[in-house]
């Protein structure tokens, strides 16, 4: 693609989290392949009383080498038409929407339809969910009015494409999540086990991300439970925030007396922080009940770890069975099931070799040159 003028516009610095690491990756991609980049992001992404984490922002240091800025207003229409004329005066060749929930429907249509007129500008969108998770009344109409006037869409999964066509007939690409190469450099893991404190005695699981019930930490935590995994020296770090209620989860941990096998650490974690997390563990679990795609799953592609996933979704196209590790049912007895196997079965780089050859699918590259083909 000969070089263009690109914006992105969605989550980015100062705000945290998988949708901002995303989308400075790909902007970082774009600019290494020879293209103007600007990222447009949130002034406000959500009025503090609906975000269910401690906060929005980030902690650490702005992009040094990327064009942020702060400008969209999510919840003021004045603001919409503002930026929608903004862009469809600055014509870049193309504006590319990161859409995830359909709450952000009203702006992001909005903006498109304006950004439309100018008779330039391509619109396409990445779409994580078109269908989200934890479903609300309006989130059919809203994502109808999001679709219009976009020109392509980019899916990560079946899954999300299928649901995409119930919407639009427009072009739509189905291309793998890339792989998150942007966390730091993979450490031994001695050195991952001092920093966090954390006994060589032990072996380790990991959950990471924010916790809700369609993750399904509630089925992991009665699959460690199992009688045959108290015979095994292994410990479950359960990293993330709490999106709702914690007291079902720590009924579960009481009620299997699990306190001496599972390490909570319930803080966000920076990103500097996440090789240590990743390096420490034998097995990465994604215990999910409903999914799309996972950004977890990327990065643990990235530090070579092999993962746990349920049958649901995406998942099953991300982490092929037997060769990134396993897929199974989402119920707690499938899952003991595969963990059992994994401790008693399988030595610690049992999947690393077919880990290298699955991750080739997962360069930014094929993200950019995806988009190239479909624009």
């Amino acid at each position: 693609m000969s070089p263009k003028k690109i914006y992105i516009l969605g989550s980015a610095f100062p705000f945290r989290g998988g949708l901002s690491a995303f989308n400075e990756r790909l902007a970082k991609q774009f600019q290494d392949e020879g293209h103007e980049v600007k990222i447009l992001t949130f002034s406000l992404q959500y009025p503090e009383i609906l975000f269910p984490g401690k906060t929005q922002y980030s902690s650490g240091e702005s992009p040094k080498d990327l064009k942020i800025e702060r400008c969209v207003n999510s919840v003021s229409p004045l603001n919409w038409l503002k930026i929608g004329k903004k862009i469809q005066k600055e014509k870049p060749d193309l504006l590319i929407f990161k859409y995830w929930l359909p709450f952000m429907a009203p702006c992001f249509g909005t903006i498109a339809r304006l950004v439309k007129r100018n008779n330039h500008t391509k619109i396409a969108t990445i779409v994580d969910n078109m269908i989200p998770h934890e479903k609300r009344f309006f989130d059919t109409w809203f994502s109808k009015y999001f679709v219009k006037p976009i020109d392509a869409f980019i899916v990560m999964s079946q899954s999300v494409k299928n649901d995409v066509q119930k919407f639009s007939q427009k072009p739509c690409i189905l291309t793998p999540h890339p792989m998150f190469d942007n966390f730091g450099t993979s450490i031994s893991r001695e050195k991952a086990l001092q920093h966090m404190n954390l006994s060589n005695e032990f072996r380790y699981l990991l959950y990471f991300g924010f916790i809700r019930r369609y993750k399904g930490l509630d089925l992991l935590l009665e699959a460690f439970a199992d009688e045959r995994l108290k015979k095994i020296p292994v410990k479950l770090i359960v990293s993330g925030e709490f999106y709702e209620d914690s007291k079902p989860y720590f009924d579960i941990i009481e009620k299997h007396n699990l306190h001496d096998r599972i390490i909570l650490k319930t803080d966000f974690v920076p990103d500097d922080e996440v090789a240590n997390y990743f390096c420490c563990a034998d097995l990465i679990t994604l215990p999910y009940r409903d999914a799309t795609q996972s950004g977890v799953t990327q990065i643990a592609y990235y530090f070579e770890k092999p993962m746990l996933v349920t049958n649901v979704g995406g998942l099953p196209e991300i982490v092929p069975n037997g060769k990134s590790g396993y897929t199974v049912e989402p119920n707690s007895q499938a899952i003991a099931d595969a963990l059992v196997d994994f401790f008693d079965n399988k030595n610690p780089d049992f999947f690393t070799q077919t880990l290298r050859e699955e991750r080739k699918r997962f360069e930014w590259s094929e993200l950019t040159r995806a988009i190239e083909n479909l624009l």
